[in-house]
């Protein structure tokens, strides 16, 4: 006689549930539906642009949209992660102003080598985000009120190293992040590659390893996840200081992207903008879902945009107008997956 076969659950009118249709697949697809419905956006606007402007398709214009996407993405990838958690830092464009300002300043006054001036850079942008970790994962205060009020005190202490003026004099150190030929490699910008091998890392950690799923199961109930053994404070804490670590990396991007000085406005939006690219990417903004993939698509489609708009000649506020319906869209077809999950 042989052994009965199992047949999957079926749902209420005999359709197979969702969790039966999953078994037999150990992981998600690595590209979601919102990153196939990105790339054809982006390859659309790519295609638009080529032809509205014959320059966009050109080193001249590719290149510096690379290079003007990398930071973002690079904190991006951070604040992915602790989107997941379900908190968000509103803080990283004053971590940016505060790494950069000390960086620069050390370079002018000590002629600080590349390996160091990177190495004071990240500490700093650690140390920031150590702060912010600490105060929400300890603390137990939501994360915008910790961040938002991080945000001014990081930025005022940015504004006394300042001291009221711009940095001026600071050596070519940084160039190999930079625009020029110094800063690349077959053409390709350092500062892409670099976020590109960092993205494709975390991508990789938060897919495959336990760890990883740690930072979703906090995200979809922290209790429940801290009932089931993961150390909940320890892995919040993790993701405010890798976006730290992340930010004060992105700094010495900034500082590479401009000339010999450094105006204390530096790093002024670049939440928004991290934070816009994250949203577009498909994380979700409660938590518990999110994709890396998506965010550095995200900051391209961002970047895209912004180049756009410029070598077309319009105003530049239409940028911020295409971004802004960009996250309306997301947001809602986020809200409506949430919806379409809890009834099915």
């Amino acid at each position: 006689m042989s052994a009965p076969t199992a047949t999957p659950p079926a749902g209420p009118v005999g359709e197979v549930t969702h969790e039966a249709k999953a078994r037999g697949r150990v992981l998600p697809s690595p590209v979601t539906g919102q990153e196939v419905v990105l790339i054809v956006v982006i390859s659309a606007l790519w295609l638009a642009l080529s032809l509205a402007t014959p320059a966009f398709f050109t080193s001249g214009s590719i290149i510096p949209l690379l290079v003007s996407m990398s930071p973002i993405a690079l904190i991006g990838v951070g604040m992915t992660i602790v989107i997941i958690t379900g908190g968000i830092d509103v803080s990283v464009g004053s971590v940016v102003m505060v790494s950069s300002v000390v960086t620069a300043q050390a370079l002018v006054d000590n002629g600080l080598s590349l390996p160091l001036a990177v190495l004071l850079s990240v500490v700093v942008g650690g140390v920031l985000g150590l702060v912010n970790g600490v105060l929400i994962a300890y603390g137990r205060v939501q994360a915008i009120i910790i961040t938002f009020g991080t945000l001014n005190l990081f930025k005022f202490l940015g504004l006394q190293f300042f001291g009221s003026s711009t940095v001026e004099g600071i050596p070519a150190t940084l160039a190999f992040f930079g625009r020029g030929e110094a800063g690349r490699t077959l053409g390709v910008p350092h500062s892409f590659l670099i976020m590109l091998v960092i993205a494709a890392a975390a991508w990789w950690y938060l897919r495959h390893t336990a760890g990883g799923r740690h930072f979703y199961a906090i995200g979809g109930d922290a209790v429940a996840a801290r009932l089931a053994g993961v150390q909940v404070r320890r892995r919040v804490l993790l993701a405010y200081v890798l976006t730290g670590l992340l930010s004060g990396l992105a700094a010495c991007f900034v500082i590479a992207q401009g000339t010999s000085s450094l105006a204390a406005s530096v790093g002024a939006g670049t939440e928004l903008a991290v934070i816009a690219a994250v949203v577009i990417g498909g994380t979700s903004i409660t938590g518990g879902r999110g994709s890396v993939l998506g965010t550095v698509l995200g900051a391209l489609l961002v970047q895209t945009v912004s180049t756009g708009v410029t070598q077309l000649g319009w105003q530049s506020q239409l940028s911020d107008l295409f971004v802004g319906i960009f996250i309306v869209i997301a947001v809602g077809a986020d809200i409506v997956r949430q919806r379409t999950r809890r009834t099915s």
